[in-house]
């Protein structure tokens, strides 16, 4: 029959911080194993007769923390396998920032060993008295070991511990850096509650790794902010702002939109957007991204008050399509290359209509983007119309539209070409302001035409069983006249 493991904590300090039913379970227990003897407490035990092993010879075996502490469970777990009940010690809290303990309580059961944990001081308790926090007001602990960005929330009280020496401490002070400004203010603390040991030092951000001030017991705690500059870079923030201005005590036209209302807005902004990589402008694509996402949020907003879905439902599907997408990323499966990754996306796709129980294409047309057109290039001239610079009739846009015709046939090179196609695409436009037509819907209306044109030759091709490739121009010229004559 298997044994137990029964894991105490040592608590931050010295022999004073042991709960009592802690030291009488150490007095009287046969095997003891502490994770590691560089603990305070340790001398006092020697002193008091009780006897232990530790694994420090452990961490000298193994190249990361994550083997060592699987290499204590997997000792541990063994010799109580066996039969034997044993006492294991850690620094601290048992159930803080202790990963072995984490390893025997998930691998434990499957073992037939009972893991039983008791308590202990935590480090937490000393550094709330020591550094004046108050944990009510909302505090994060997180690992310096491996500390990510997306992690910090600035409105806490961040404490970082395992800051075992400066290299981590490097990496801590760049992913703080990602949300706090250089000069803000931190503690480098260590050994607290540890009589005659005890370091606190506080220092502007940029210096948290200037000098070796770290060792086993270190921590960094970063007070939380209240400054417009650094809160206001956060997504929960945005969509704070957002649902106020919605609110009773927002704007007014803010609170009068709807999904309708502010469907050319988007188009605007991303259009901007696309203007600004034009010009190679990064301010100005990080000015007009950000009003994309104002489109983006307001319209979860809105969708949220009206009890359809919200931005967090937004991410959620998105990111979830991104991971079912991608399978050669986030799956088993392969791509060798960009146009590989197209085709499984098409697959995977044409796969998500069927279980949606939606038809399959009937048309190469099907899923082209009706992207509107021809924006720009009315706005622009009408802009410059109001100040005089037009033609005076349409007859001159008619001159002008003809010669620039003939100029495309005349280019001699792509990039010539491109241009004098954009030229004449331009007076094209100008036509169309003269005839009192909308050149966007003229041109949605000529890919509306094609499109019903097109399909009805796929029909009939359909019909004798035959692809569209296998017939010549001639014949899809016919099937083309006659969608004509029949009002396609």
């Amino acid at each position: 029959m298997a044994g137990t493991i029964t894991v105490v904590g040592l608590g931050p300090g010295d022999e004073t911080g042991i709960p009592l039913g802690t030291l009488r379970l150490l007095r009287g227990a046969d095997k003891i194993r502490l994770r590691t003897e560089k603990h305070p407490v340790v001398s006092w035990l020697r002193r008091e007769g009780i006897s232990f092993a530790t694994f420090d010879h452990l961490y000298e075996a193994h190249d990361d923390f994550e083997s060592v502490y699987r290499a204590i469970a997997e000792s541990l777990l063994r010799e109580a396998a066996s039969g034997v009940s044993l006492v294991y010690a850690v620094p601290g809290h048992p159930m803080v920032a202790e990963r072995s303990v984490r390893l025997l309580l998930a691998e434990g059961p499957d073992r037939g060993v009972r893991i039983d944990v008791k308590g202990g001081g935590s480090f937490l308790d000393t550094a709330f008295a020591r550094l004046g926090i108050d944990p009510v007001e909302g505090f994060a602990l997180l690992d310096g070991t491996a500390l990510e960005a997306s992690r910090i929330d600035p409105r806490l009280h961040l404490i970082v511990g395992q800051v075992y020496d400066r290299m981590v401490a490097s990496d801590v002070k760049l992913a703080l850096m990602e949300v706090f400004p250089d000069e803000y203010p931190v503690t480098v603390a260590s050994c607290l509650g540890m009589e005659g040991r005890e370091r606190v030092s506080r220092m502007p951000l940029y210096a948290l790794d200037r000098d070796d001030r770290f060792d086993d017991w270190t921590l960094v705690y970063v007070p939380p902010s209240k400054d417009p500059g650094i809160l206001r870079r956060r997504f929960d923030t945005l969509t704070e702002v957002i649902a106020y201005l919605r609110g009773p005590e927002g704007c007014p036209w803010d609170r009068k939109q709807t999904h309708r209302s502010l469907r050319k807005y988007l188009l605007e902004e991303a259009y901007e957007f696309l203007e600004a990589v034009g010009q190679e402008d990064f301010d100005a694509m990080a000015e007009e991204l950000g009003d994309v996402l104002l489109q983006v949020v307001l319209h979860a907003q809105i969708a949220r008050e009206e009890g359809y879905f919200d931005i967090r439902d937004v991410i959620g599907r998105l990111t979830e399509k991104l991971i079912r997408r991608h399978p050669h990323v986030f799956g088993d499966e392969e791509a060798s290359d960009a146009e590989h990754v197209k085709e499984k996306w098409e697959a995977i796709k044409e796969r998500e209509r069927a279980e949606k129980g939606l038809k399959k294409a009937e048309s190469l047309l099907d899923g082209v983007p009706r992207f509107p057109a021809l924006i720009l290039a009315t706005e622009l001239q009408k802009r410059a119309a109001k100040v005089g610079f037009d033609w005076a009739r349409k007859e001159d846009v008619r001159v002008k539209l003809l010669e620039e015709l003939e100029e495309l046939f005349q280019a001699d090179s792509s990039e010539k070409r491109e241009e004098e196609l954009g030229d004449l695409l331009f007076v094209a436009v100008a036509l169309a302001r003269f005839f009192g037509t909308d050149a966007e819907q003229a041109l949605l209306g000529a890919c509306r035409k094609f499109d019903r044109r097109f399909r009805f030759v796929e029909r009939r091709a359909a019909e004798t069983g035959k692809g569209l490739e296998e017939f010549s121009l001639a014949q899809l010229d016919k099937w083309w006249d006659e969608a004509k004559i029949r009002g396609f």
